[in-house]
């Protein structure tokens, strides 16, 4: 961001509390931070910003990059079969590794 748009902001934000207007909201992170002091030290000494949702938790993210028609036939097939994405990846997953021999973990 340049200067001037940092300052123009700046400016923009003191005008703002000067004639009294609504505050910009603090991010929800910040208001846990405030809140949980130790739980937002954890987790900045992990380097994440927001904390993970319990379902995620011990979970590792697996991704890939394919073409946009993939992501779309996924939703429609999820859609028809009343699915969510992961559910149908999940779905693949063991399928593959049942293929190469392995115990279907996913």
């Amino acid at each position: 961001m340049s200067t001037t748009r940092r300052a123009s902001l700046a400016a923009a934000l003191q005008q703002t509390a000067a004639r009294g207007d609504a505050v910009p909201a603090v991010p929800v992170a910040a208001q846990a931070e405030a809140s949980e002091p130790a739980a937002s030290s954890a987790r900045a000494a992990a380097g994440q910003r927001w904390a993970t949702p319990a379902a995620r938790v011990g979970k590792k993210t697996i991704a890939g990059h394919f073409d946009p028609a993939v992501s779309t036939q996924l939703k429609r097939i999820g859609l028809d079969h009343d699915r969510s994405v992961q559910e149908l990846l999940r779905e693949a997953i063991n399928d593959l590794f049942t293929k190469y021999g392995k115990p279907p973990i996913a």
